[in-house]
């Protein structure tokens, strides 16, 4: 035990009365356990389920248009546009809403690297360094450390809310709902009894996931399995370049459709100022992969809206070249800020945040595409780097009916422990959950009845958009501003 430990001449390493040493931070099985124990016993697995607005919560339009200040103004219509959809859309871009509501109540205590925004349509399909498709979490803008259990809500509720746009009944969405904290639960007392080696080393890949769907879901899903195995291995880099680019005179350059893209022109000064920081992006990659994009050169530049949460960021698409025309990368240069958690648990230990983004997927993906990486703008901003639709592939929220939707909400509990048994620790964390239902239940109460307010702040949100305290429609003053932004950039970062 720690009292019988041995203080070595190296600062933070002790030995035990074996001979065996230890780093501060390490805690046998015993203790790791008794410490998911103790935090259940400060905060009773029952006290997961309360929810209720508090009656000094704040405006969720507020904290919205707090968050826009430091957007695109010519895309705000747009973004708000994407969110109006449904509830579960509204949802998608409202991560920093959530975050103060889970601050204001009592957490576990037991941190992990939090993605942030983990509702089901952040986990998917993507390819692996290794060229095979994986199936884990792929957004990572908000990742952050924090409770577990934050995660784990916000995945929760983003099953009712899918269930309610589908409309399903309540029986469909506690199915869903419970589903995730189940196999949550279950799965990360698997973890608990693994080596941590091979926590690292495992991966959801098209083996496992065939295998994980015949042992955890209905005979059906093996064969919904192939199916989008089939539809992500088809989404190849050339699907991204056959639809964003074309070739004129010989050249391939990207397509210009605004607002959604927009193709620099070479005699545009936001050209020079994104192009000229990309050797400090590389230099963020070990060695190999620089000598791999080395072997490129940037023909093209262009700006893609993308997702719902993220518009009005600003997120460039560079156009690589090889040999000829036909070897070609598409990366993605997408602008990252401050996590909305930061203010609710402690500021990033990364200065930059394009830095926080890379780290912290690195630390909760198995497998991080090659070419992930960070740069600083010339004008102040951050930003992380990545390859475009490289055989991403998620499905499509509105065809998650019935059981399919209870399917794949084992499959995102499953992902979602070992991604924080990465990062975390999984024997504390199933220390806390324990082996009965009550943990479960409590996430499935807590969801339904956030639900309900995500339902009525997305009515507020609706009202300011008719009124007009958030921008609505396009118009063409402000898809103006857009394009002369991205033609003439301001000289210092928008604030």
């Amino acid at each position: 035990m720690t009292e019988n430990l041995r203080q070595t001449d190296t600062p933070g390493v002790t030995a035990t009365p074996e001979g065996f040493y230890r780093f501060a931070a390490h805690l046998s099985p015993a203790e790791r356990s008794a410490r998911g124990r103790q935090a259940r016993r400060n905060v009773p697995r029952k006290l997961q389920s309360e929810w209720a607005p508090a009656a000094d919560r704040s405006d969720p339009v507020d904290l919205l248009l707090e968050q826009e200040r430091t957007r695109v103004p010519g895309l705000l219509p747009l973004r708000h546009e994407r969110m109006g959809a449904s509830e579960f859309a509204f949802y998608r871009g409202t991560a920093i809403i959530m975050a103060a509501d889970l601050a204001s109540h009592p957490d576990s205590g037991l941190h992990v690297q939090l993605c942030g925004d983990a509702h089901l349509s952040n986990f998917g399909l993507f390819a692996s360094p290794d060229r095979q498709p994986v199936f884990d979490l792929n957004d990572f803008d908000e990742t952050h450390p924090g409770p577990f259990e934050w995660d784990l809500k916000r995945l929760a509720v983003s099953f009712a809310l899918a269930a309610r746009d589908n409309g399903q009944d309540d029986a469909v969405a506690r199915q869903a709902v419970l589903a995730v904290a189940e196999q949550y639960r279950i799965s990360m007392a698997e973890y608990a009894a693994e080596h941590e080696i091979d926590i690292w080393y495992e991966r959801i890949d098209a083996g496992s996931l065939d295998s994980w769907a015949q042992r955890n879901a209905r005979p059906s899903a093996g064969k919904a399995v192939q199916r989008s195995l089939g539809k992500a291995k088809s989404r190849t880099m050339w699907t991204a370049v056959s639809k964003l680019t074309t070739v004129v005179d010989g050249h391939r350059r990207f397509l210009d459709d605004p607002p959604v893209l927009i193709r620099i022109p070479e005699d545009i000064p936001a050209r020079d100022l994104v192009i000229s920081v990309v050797p400090d992006y590389y230099a963020t990659l070990s060695p190999d992969r620089r000598a791999l994009l080395e072997r490129y050169e940037i023909v093209d530049l262009g700006h893609k809206v993308v997702g719902v949460g993220s518009v009005g960021l600003l997120a460039w698409t560079l156009l690589l070249e090889g040999r000829d025309n036909t070897d070609v990368l598409v990366l993605q240069v997408k602008q990252a800020q401050k996590s909305v958690l930061e203010p609710y648990t402690a500021p990033s230990e990364y200065a930059r945040s394009g830095e926080r983004v890379v780290q912290g997927q690195r630390l909760i993906q198995a497998a991080s595409d090659s070419f992930l990486g960070w740069v600083t703008g010339k004008l102040g901003r951050d930003y992380y780097v990545r390859q475009l639709r490289d055989m991403k592939w998620s499905p499509d929220p509105a065809n998650l009916i019935g059981e399919r939707l209870v399917d794949y909400a084992k499959l995102c509990g499953h992902v979602l422990a070992r991604a924080h048994a990465r990062s975390g620790d999984a024997i504390a964390l199933s220390g806390y959950m324990g082996q009965s239902t009550t943990f479960d239940e409590s996430i499935e109460t807590f969801s339904l009845k956030y639900a309900e307010t995500v339902a009525d702040d997305y009515r507020q949100f609706q009202e300011a958009v008719a009124s007009g305290r958030l921008a609505g429609g396009e118009s063409s003053q402000e898809l103006d501003r857009y394009l002369e932004l991205m033609r003439n950039p301001p000289k210092v970062p928008i604030n």
